[in-house]
């Protein structure tokens, strides 16, 4: 199952293996040969095994590396669904068992894996608690309690307080020029808190590899998650007099789906997708509140998971090249990210699960542990780490509000959960470090709409320095709402720390700055 609401995890410890990227294009010309089994060219047809996604790496980009590798990759039985030339990896299905090992051996190929362990079965999503709806009572309650200027629900929201978004707004919206794709489950754009700022032209449904524009193709499935519509909300909800407001309410929002149909599951091929479509889109942020399935940590050490790695890899810094911030979140598993071992006991999570034990320095949980993605953890009303937020010095970028049910805020509602927007015109509470990152990225949309010829690295770099700076707590709740000690897991270098990286950020002063 792929870990909504958790998002996941974040920074780099160690060198990714990426710096292909750097020299794409630049290698010397290759030749590929087609691969044959016993001296004959297999087809597709010729193969009875379970149909597998895979993502093939190139040596160089262009259409000619691609043509070439395609007719090794149709010799061993493989069917290129999508060829992203522009980063040199190849979307393949193939029910040749050996289609991997085969193909790694061609001219050409540095690196190729399988993007699941098995055929697709239905899985349902969990998160880290159920969604809460807002009710009828809860509704007039908050907006019997708001005062001029404020959206009706608004004096529910202490997370835009809580980062000075609401005094934010009275300097910067944010720009209709800048737009925040949501890479996840799919957004309704005919929630009428998200409408005026949906951006058609920018969102697409990539699940399969291949992106499709169709009118609705990025709207939530039917019996889908509604993930997707809340982290929307946190970022662009518009101030229109409806509902909530947003953290950006006057950027603009785009869907990207990339969840696989009735699950939540998030598979490579769609994961590439949806960042090349948005650097080739003009989507200046991303935000990411999921990991890459079916590996919760992808080890550089096994054959398919490091091909993982360099595929999603080489899609994040291509749209960090073409301007776009790409933000994702810690993950809900309470874990140091920047210990000496994890025990992973969910992976591969779309078959049976084994147990290992892996470093979180060399085994990577994706998109979140990739150069140049901000890596965010969760806090709750009271400022503390929020009690299921995975952390880690060196690891964590930044901290926005995630909801922590133990934290009440002197709301209208006492809920310390985080309001937003739901599918088909509702509103609902969520908590994990999925909402957490949408802050993030909606102070993002910010700067960027200040500094629009600021790079994403520039970007970052001003969140960072106009954050809170909070220092280690001495005690955080645990998942029990007991007050425990922290001072031995929260480590500290200077003003960054594990549990909060640079520190809270605060969108007032990235619009002042």
């Amino acid at each position: 199952m792929a870990h909504l609401g958790s998002g996941r995890r974040r920074l780099l410890a160690v060198p990714i293996g990426l710096a292909l990227t750097a020299s794409l294009g630049v290698l010397p010309a290759m030749t590929a040969s087609a691969a044959t089994l016993d001296g004959v060219a297999a087809t597709a047809s010729d193969y009875t095994g379970p149909k597998l996604s895979y993502v093939v790496n190139l040596e160089r980009t262009g259409p000619g590396t691609a043509k070439q590798v395609t007719k090794a990759i149709e010799a061993v039985g493989g069917t290129v669904v999508h060829a992203y030339e522009q980063i040199g990896v190849v979307v393949v299905h193939s029910q040749n068992p050996d289609f991997a090992k085969q193909i790694r051996a061609a001219k050409g190929v540095t690196s190729a894996g399988a993007t699941r362990t098995a055929p697709l079965s239905p899985v349902q999503t969990t998160e880290e608690g159920s969604t809460q709806v807002l009710t009828a009572d809860e509704a007039a309650k908050a907006a019997a309690e708001a005062a001029p200027g404020q959206e009706p629900l608004e004096p529910n929201q202490w997370d835009l307080r809580k980062i000075k978004a609401d005094e934010a707004h009275a300097i910067n919206l944010g720009s209709s020029k800048v737009t925040v794709g949501v890479i996840d489950t799919g957004v309704d754009d005919t929630h009428p808190d998200l409408a005026p700022n949906f951006s058609k032209d920018q969102s697409a449904n990539c699940v399969g590899g291949v992106a499709d524009q169709t009118d609705g193709a990025w709207r939530p499935y039917a019996d889908g998650s509604d993930h997707g519509t809340h982290v929307a909300g946190t970022i662009a909800a518009a101030r229109n007099g409806v509902g909530i407001s947003g953290v950006a309410p006057g950027v603009k929002v785009a869907g990207i789906k990339v969840s696989e149909p009735g699950t939540s599951l998030f598979f490579t091929e769609a994961v590439v997708c949806g960042f090349v479509f948005a650097a080739e889109h003009n989507i200046q942020v991303t935000n990411n509140s999921y990991y890459v399935d079916p590996w919760y940590f992808n080890c550089k050490d096994d054959d398919d998971q490091k091909a993982l790695v360099e595929a999603i890899g080489r899609a994040t810094k291509y749209a960090e090249r073409k301007g776009t911030l790409n933000v994702a979140s810690a993950g809900n598993s309470n874990w140091d990210l920047a210990g000496e071992s994890i025990v992973d006991t969910t992976s591969p999570d779309d078959a049976t699960p084994v147990t290992r034990t892996i470093d979180p320095r060399k085994c990577l949980d994706l998109p979140t542990q990739l150069p140049g993605v901000v890596s965010v953890s969760a806090t709750g009303d009271q400022g503390l780490r929020s009690y299921y937020s995975s952390y880690g010095l060196g690891v964590i970028d930044v901290a926005g509000p995630g909801g922590d049910k133990w934290q009440v805020p002197d709301t209208p509602d006492k809920n310390g959960r985080v309001l937003s927007t739901l599918p088909g015109g509702g509103y609902g509470y969520k908590q994990g470090t999925s909402m957490a990152g949408p802050h993030v990225a909606g102070v993002a949309a910010l700067i960027k709409s200040k500094h629009p010829n600021f790079t994403p690295a520039q970007v970052q770099a001003l969140m960072k320095a106009e954050a809170d700076e909070m220092a280690c707590p001495d005690k955080v709740y645990d998942a029990t709402g007991a007050l425990v000690d922290a001072t031995a897991t929260c480590k500290s270098y200077g003003t960054q720390t594990g549990y909060y990286g640079a520190g809270l950020v605060n969108a007032l002063r990235a619009v002042k700055w």
